[in-house]
């Protein structure tokens, strides 16, 4: 298996640049026993009373900050996670890479030096908490593939309607279309919304390595299942319900805290790459959006639904003009 083996030819005009206005005004591809088009503010005809679905509540950092070096040169950080108050590992885009002990201009009175790296991750202590400082002058870390800058609207627009624990330097984009009115009429379906917390790191748009691969093993990322949740799972699985993940990093997380085949409560992390092969222990259903080619995110979903069916699909999203990524189609 390689990432070759999830390569599908995408044209660039179906990459989406703005998000629609209108949440559910998404499209949505049914991936049944055939393919039917929709859009998301049909979703509640796929459900029936009972149902959980399970989202991932992670709020998106402005986590982008734009600065230069002692020497004058530009240089980029995007967030990978925060290490304590002051600390925190980054991704650094430079000429020349930072040595330990070099430092950084953010802005007037914003300063960070480098403390040290990590594989492709450099170790940064700021002069300001961190937090308060990417609130204050971070950018939305708009993934690469959106080539444009950051604009006042997607401060709003690339973050759920449900989002609560900040951490993510992306958004779990499965759950950006959903707003207040779906939500309620899934209530009055007696369909049960439920969150846990994945938070996404920068490695989420980095390719796949080799040693990824060998070692069956990603990223790690920061991950919270409560016991709250465990009990609705279970309660869900008494009625006769079905479990559906709102996007790969819920079920992701689910089957973390489920690997036992049932679900516990876990706070910690995560490096658990699914991929085709893998037995699926808690996740019955699954809304996402689509993925980039040869990425680990696509390998989930076709270990969810079958690899030759899944890249159907996606044949026939690219033929039926979907929009695609982050701020694309369901």
């Amino acid at each position: 298996m390689t990432p070759a083996d999830f390569h599908f030819d995408l044209p660039l005009e179906l990459i989406a640049q703005q998000a629609l206005p209108e949440r559910t005004a998404s499209r949505l591809l049914h991936v049944g026993p055939a393919f039917s088009d929709l859009h998301f503010r049909d979703l509640p005809r796929l459900l029936r009373p009972g149902d959980l679905l399970i989202a991932n509540d992670s709020r998106v950092l402005p986590a982008r900050l734009f600065g230069h070096k002692a020497t004058g040169g530009k240089v980029e950080l995007l967030l990978e996670r925060v290490l304590g108050e002051t600390e925190a590992l980054v991704q650094l885009r430079s000429s020349h890479a930072p040595r330990p002990g070099a430092m950084l201009s953010f802005g007037p009175d914003v300063t960070a030096e480098v403390i040290g790296r990590r594989a492709e991750f450099f170790g940064l202590r700021f002069s300001q908490p961190v937090l308060l400082l990417l609130n204050q002058l971070g950018h939305v870390p708009l993934p690469p593939y959106i080539r444009r800058d950051d604009g006042p609207g997607d401060r709003q627009r690339y973050q759920t309607v449900f989002a609560r624990e900040q951490g993510s330097v992306a958004a779990p984009t499965a759950g950006l279309h959903f707003d207040d009115s779906l939500l309620a009429v899934l209530s009055a379906q007696d369909v049960e919304f439920r969150t846990l917390t994945l938070h996404i790191g920068a490695g989420t748009f980095a390719p796949l390595r080799s040693q990824q691969l060998k070692t069956g093993r990603l990223h790690a990322e920061r991950l919270e299942v409560s016991a709250e949740l465990c009990a609705a799972v279970a309660a869900c699985r008494e009625r006769g319900g079905r479990v559906i993940a709102v996007g790969t990093t819920a079920a992701r997380a689910l089957e973390t805290a489920g690997d036992s085949g049932e679900l516990r409560p876990l706070r910690g992390e995560t490096s658990l790459f699914i991929r085709p092969g893998y037995s699926f222990q808690i996740v019955d259903a699954m809304v996402t959006n689509f993925h980039l080619p040869e990425s680990s995110l696509l390998m989930l979903v076709c270990a969810f639904g079958g690899t030759e069916r899944l890249l159907a699909a996606y044949r026939h999203a690219v033929t039926s003009r979907y929009r695609f990524f982050s701020y694309g189609d369901a």
